[in-house]
């Protein structure tokens, strides 16, 4: 089942985090527990007051979420359990055909999320050496061709 801007509730919120943090640990091998601990708090700011927050629930809990401002991919997690499945595409998918989705950005260190958004057809635009909150994690800046 998916949810379009569902109410953002605490609850919610922290499940989504949740979802968050395993996926990261899972897929972002370069960041350290200190530095999920850290960007906790960005993820539940970004969570609250995303503009577009979709969410795929499957037995009755979040597998996957994206979250899209503007016509950019601002987060998209998929639990481990679902990678590789078909629900991050669909989700991108989706943003794009419903959402104007043009852009997203990507760290460089996660060759997998990178090699997922040139499958579907974004290109390389530009390189950041640093992230959002000026952290040490090249950002590439993608573009749907």
């Amino acid at each position: 089942m998916i949810i379009v801007n569902p109410d953002r509730s605490d609850i919610l919120v922290d499940s989504l985090t949740n979802l968050w943090k395993t996926t990261v640990r899972a897929t972002h091998h370069f960041l350290s527990e200190d530095d999920i601990q850290k960007l906790t708090k960005f993820v539940k700011i970004g969570l609250s007051g995303i503009e577009i927050l979709i969410i795929v629930i499957d037995n009755q809990r979040p597998v996957a979420f994206i979250g899209i401002e503007a016509g950019k991919i601002e987060m998209l997690f998929v639990s481990p359990d679902y990678l590789g499945k078909g629900v991050g595409r669909e989700l991108v998918e989706l943003g794009i055909s419903q959402y104007n989705v043009r852009f997203v950005d990507v760290n460089e260190q996660n060759p997998q999320a990178t090699g997922f958004y040139l499958h579907i057809g974004f290109k390389i635009f530009e390189r950041k050496e640093l992230d959002e909150q000026g952290n040490p994690f090249p950002i590439l800046k993608m573009k749907l061709s």
